[in-house]
């Protein structure tokens, strides 16, 4: 029985060859999923997420089911991923080819309805993100982006930005400037 926590069923190079593969295989299978896989997760997509770690399992796995090896397969796999991160953040041609480009989903304050149909975006989700970034709808954008990683890039037109720190010492300064001013007609 102890022997069975300690004792890997399969050899290590097979483990490593299985766990390399089942990463592959599930990196170009979210790829091709799209990016609003990784954007809006709605229950389907945490249900497909969750059910995917059990599909892929026994691939990775075998009929190994010691301690050793599967902290062998989970190092495997921490490292295999710290080696993709690293070459998609070092190599610009590796970043597109697994994770692929930014995609404009409106502009101008308009919908792109072939990049919303095509990535699968709901308006109503599109709209919730443009009110948390400060919009209150897509007629105030200038730009709506689906970046590779899944995140909305809300632009507002400049009208409808919020104000910033620049802006508030800008108005700043014109206040002193205003005080300035009447400081000096005060004393003629």
């Amino acid at each position: 029985m102890v022997q069975d926590l300690f004792v890997s069923g399969i050899p290590y190079a097979e483990k490593a060859l299985r766990t390399i593969l089942v990463y592959m295989l599930v990196l170009v299978l979210l790829r091709v999923a799209g990016k609003r896989e990784l954007a809006q997760l709605n229950t389907f997509d945490l249900v497909v997420t969750l059910l995917l770690s059990n599909v892929v399992q026994n691939a990775i796995i075998g009929s190994d089911v010691s301690v050793s090896g599967a902290a062998f397969g989970a190092a495997v796999l921490v490292g295999v991923n710290a080696v993709v991160v690293r070459l998609t953040a070092r190599y610009e041609r590796i970043s597109k080819l697994l994770e692929g480009t930014a995609t404009v989903l409106a502009r101008n304050g308009r919908w792109l309805p072939a990049a919303n149909g095509w990535h699968g975006m709901r308006p109503e989700d599109l709209e919730v993100a443009i009110r948390r970034q400060g919009g209150d709808g897509v007629a105030d954008t200038a730009l709506v982006t689906l970046e590779p990683g899944g995140t909305l890039v809300v632009s507002l037109n400049r009208k409808d930005q919020a104000a910033d720190k620049s802006d508030i010492h800008a108005l700043q300064e014109a206040i002193a400037e205003l005080r300035r001013a009447l400081a000096v007609s005060d004393e003629t």
